[in-house]
C-alpha cells in the first residue's frame, strides 16, 4: 500500500486546493481520487469514510482526515509548518483564519447570480485591499523577516501566497499598493518546493469557469 497521502475531492480547487498547497509546499507527494458523479460521493459516505459525510477527505497516516482546517492542522504540524512555539501558532493561526474568509469570499464569486456579480466583485476588492492586505502590509514592515512569522516558513506564509494569486486571478493589479506583499509573493514563489508546484503539470488546479459549475453541483447536489 502507497505511504502517500491520497486526497478526496472534485479536479478542482475548491476546498481542498490549500490542502494540495500545503502538502506540495512541503515536499510530500500525493494521489487524487477524483469525484466524478454524485454515485462517488454516496459511495463514501455508505462506506463509512466520512466522518460527517462531506468531503474533503484525506486519507493520511492510517486516518481518514476529513474537514479543511484539521487536515490543514495536521499536515501544519507533522511537516514543522507552525511554528515553533504555543505564541508563533497563535500568531499563524490568527493570520491564517483571516487569509481563510479572503479565500472563502474568492471563491464564492463564481456562484453568485448574474445580478449580483459585480456588486460581489466590488466587496471582494474593497475587503481585500482596505481590510485584509494592509495587516500584511503592515505585519511585513513591522516584523522585517522575509516571513510572516518567526524568521521561518510556516504554513501562513503558504497559504497568503495562494489567495494573492487567487486575489490577482480576480484583478491583476490588485496589489498596486502593497509592495512588500509584492515583494513577499516573489520571494516565497521561488522556495523550490513552491516553485515547483507553479509550473505547468504540477497537481495545482486552474480557477474554476463558468461551465464546470454543472458539473461541481451534479456531485454535490
Amino acid at each position: 500500500m502507497s505511504g502517500k497521502p491520497k486526497l478526496h475531492y472534485f479536479n478542482g480547487r475548491g476546498r481542498m486546493e490549500s490542502i494540495r498547497w500545503l502538502l506540495a509546499a512541503a515536499g510530500v507527494e500525493f494521489e487524487e481520487c477524483f469525484l466524478e458523479t454524485k454515485d462517488d460521493l454516496i459511495k463514501l459516505q455508505k462506506g463509512g469514510s466520512l466522518l460527517f459525510q462531506q468531503v474533503p477527505m484525506v486519507e493520511i497516516d492510517g486516518m481518514k482526515m476529513v474537514q479543511t482546517r484539521a487536515i490543514l492542522n495536521y499536515i501544519a504540524a507533522k511537516y514543522n509548518l507552525y511554528g515553533k512555539d504555543l505564541k508563533e501558532r497563535a500568531l499563524i493561526d490568527m493570520y491564517v483564519e483571516a487569509i481563510a474568509d479572503l479565500n472563502e469570499l474568492l471563491m464564492s464569486h463564481l456562484f453568485q447570480p448574474a445580478d449580483k456579480k459585480e456588486e460581489h466583485f466590488a466587496t471582494v476588492v474593497d475587503k481585500a485591499t482596505n481590510r485584509y492586505f494592509p495587516v500584511y502590509e503592515k505585519v511585513l514592515k513591522d516584523h522585517g523577516q522575509d516571513f510572516l512569522v518567526g524568521n521561518q516558513f510556516s504554513r501562513a506564509d503558504v497559504q497568503l501566497l495562494e489567495t494573492l494569486l487567487m486575489a490577482e486571478e480576480c484583478k491583476p493589479d490588485i496589489l498596486a499598493r502593497f509592495p512588500l506583499l509584492k515583494s513577499f509573493k516573489a520571494r516565497i514563489s521561488n522556495i523550490p518546493t513552491i516553485k515547483k508546484f507553479l509550473q505547468p503539470g504540477s497537481q495545482r488546479k486552474p480557477p474554476l469557469q463558468e461551465e464546470d459549475i454543472p458539473k461541481v453541483m451534479k456531485i454535490f447536489h
